[in-house]
């Protein structure tokens, strides 16, 4: 795949450039990379080295990204490729974001054919995932523009740390994003994944200002970012700044890469957090990484009515009607159609 220049940054004097695409915002000296290992600068100019090239590629259930709110049922066309712009100690694909091109395996694949392979699966939507997709920007921009063309939704699955400029760029075509609130702590942030927590919520307040669907997802780690006042302040915000509709789903840590030092959350205390969610005003929270639980379902936040029951990825359709909650007739905002959204 020939080379591409980046979008997003400034040159500098002496060979060397800003990149502009996350909040690292990395000054990057000739020959060298920055924070993500994948953006390049050679001789003054700046490279994403990994555009056209993935890792992974997969046709999965839209729940599994997750997103209960968005295309419900459907299935999504998966990419990922390498790097990452977060150091997180837990990482779960710490082998392709902690990965450089000369580790492991990477496939071509043309935004066209990205467009192509998912219509030809049945696909309603792309989604840019498994590592962090910022750091992909100019190759998920392409192939989102020839995926809206088509008729297909777009989604990031995103650790937030984008900058206004690059998701402002990007925003013409994309629908959801899916953002992981790691810790409502910037003490978390910079410990455990070598960033900062401001940035992440203000691309998440831009993000609902670009009239992109948002749901939020947060992973519970015993004895890290599960104290009471901190959960509670993570609700608020989300309650003030993105709305009580934003689905949030609070999800159950396993121990991998370099914490394996904690058990598993409990599932009680993952319970707890979703009473006290609800008892706050959110309308939707779910539990995650806990198969068959009750509080995957999603229910009419008016009168109870289980409306769409959930059984790992496989969903079933129970009291809802055209945005509607069949018993009580309270409006529940789930987007079915591209561009439609109540």
């Amino acid at each position: 795949m020939p080379l591409h220049e980046a979008a997003l940054y400034e040159k500098l004097p002496g060979l060397a450039v800003r990149c502009a695409i996350c909040h690292h915002r990395c000054t990057i000296n000739e020959g060298k990379c920055g924070i993500c290992s994948v953006r390049v600068n050679k001789k003054g100019t700046l490279y994403p080295t990994t555009y056209g090239l993935i890792t992974s590629e997969a046709v999965d259930p839209i729940e599994k990204k997750p997103l209960y709110h968005f295309l419900p049922g459907t299935r999504c066309y998966s990419l990922g490729g390498i790097g990452c712009n977060f150091h997180c100690e837990h990482c779960q694909n710490w082998h392709i974001s902690r990965a450089t091109g000369d580790m492991v395996r990477l496939t071509g694949l043309s935004p066209q054919d990205g467009v192509a392979h998912a219509i030809r699966q049945g696909c309603s939507s792309i989604a840019w995932t498994y590592n962090e997709p910022t750091i992909w920007h100019e190759y998920a921009r392409d192939m989102g523009l020839l995926a809206r063309t088509n008729g297909l939704g777009t989604v990031y699955v995103t650790n937030g740390y984008i900058t206004e400029e690059a998701l402002r760029d990007l925003s013409p075509v994309l629908n959801a994003f899916r953002v992981d609130i790691k810790s409502f702590s910037d003490d978390f942030y910079r410990k455990i994944c070598g960033g900062r927590l401001e940035p992440v919520l203000n691309s998440t307040i831009l993000a609902k200002e670009l009239n992109m669907h948002i749901e939020v997802v947060t992973l519970i780690i015993p004895g890290l970012n599960d104290s009471p006042d901190e959960i509670d302040a993570l609700i608020r915000w989300v309650i003030e700044h993105t709305g009580p509709s934003t689905p949030v789903h609070f999800t159950r840590f396993h121990p991998d890469y370099h914490m394996t030092d904690r058990a598993a959350t409990p599932v009680a205390l993952l319970e707890k957090i979703y009473r006290r969610a609800k008892e706050l005003g959110l309308r939707f929270p779910y539990l995650g990484n806990v198969y068959r639980h009750p509080f995957e379902h999603t229910y009419c936040p008016q009168c109870g009515e289980l409306l769409i029951e959930r059984a790992g990825y496989d969903i079933t359709i129970r009291s809802l009607d055209n945005h509607h909650c069949k018993r009580c007739g309270e409006v529940i905002e789930i987007v079915t159609d591209i561009g439609k959204k109540t």
